[in-house]
């Protein structure tokens, strides 16, 4: 698949890559949604959406909306064959029960130690905590997904998050517009670089201290 150059799409078309076939996988708010439209039908990708089903597929096309299905973001979504409805006590349990393979958030900050604050900003307010809390510690894999930095320009990868965090457990991956990033016990591992972007911006862009090995890659299609 021909990668795209909007850097939201960007980086749903990378977080896709990263998924592997048969896995069952949650889609946070935001970025995250994109990812189903990079999924192909052989990968067999089984998406659960935190407001009750699985078998949820790309984002609905302008005049194919149902009124009735909409994402936990509320985005009008589509159905693929085999789909099931759930209360939210059923999609809780299948969260906290550890049965979700991957979850892919966005985030506001996530910091040195691979710790994720994705939910509230100190006097301003934010979306709520929601499930984050909840799919960030049951689920097998966290996927960050997000911009490298935020609308003013300042970084979201820092050395201590300044704002409320998730959750106690290191996210696996960090996936942004313009490098891949590794959280390790020693620290934040940059592992690839978008095509056009070089290591040294991917650092002046970073708040935090970053690992860079030798093998730095580039993402590719």
């Amino acid at each position: 698949m021909t990668m795209p150059t909007s850097p939201k799409d960007i980086i749903a078309w990378r977080v896709a890559k990263e998924l592997k076939c048969g896995e069952v996988v949650n889609l946070g708010i935001g970025i995250p949604t994109l990812v189903s439209n990079y999924i192909t039908p052989e990968m067999n990708i089984t998406f659960q959406s935190e407001n009750g089903f699985v078998g949820m597929g790309a984002l609905a096309k302008p005049g194919e909306e149902i009124p009735d299905l909409t994402n936990a973001g509320g985005q009008w979504v589509t159905l693929l064959p085999g789909a099931a409805f759930f209360d939210t006590a059923m999609s809780f349990a299948i969260i906290r029960g550890g049965h979700i393979d991957v979850t892919v958030l966005g985030a506001l900050e996530v910091d040195e130690r691979g710790y994720l604050a994705n939910y509230w900003i100190p006097g301003k307010g934010g979306p709520g905590i929601g499930g984050g809390m909840d799919l960030v510690v049951g689920a097998k894999r966290v996927i960050v997904a997000m911009e490298h930095v935020r609308k003013d320009g300042e970084p979201k990868i820092v050395t201590r998050c300044s704002m409320p965090i998730t959750a106690k457990r290191m996210v696996d991956l960090i996936v942004t517009d313009i490098a891949v990033i590794r959280p390790t016990n020693e620290g934040l591992v940059l592992r690839e670089v978008a095509p056009g972007v070089t290591t040294d911006e991917v650092l002046s862009k970073t708040g935090a201290c970053l690992i860079v090995p030798d093998d730095v890659g580039e993402m590719v299609a």
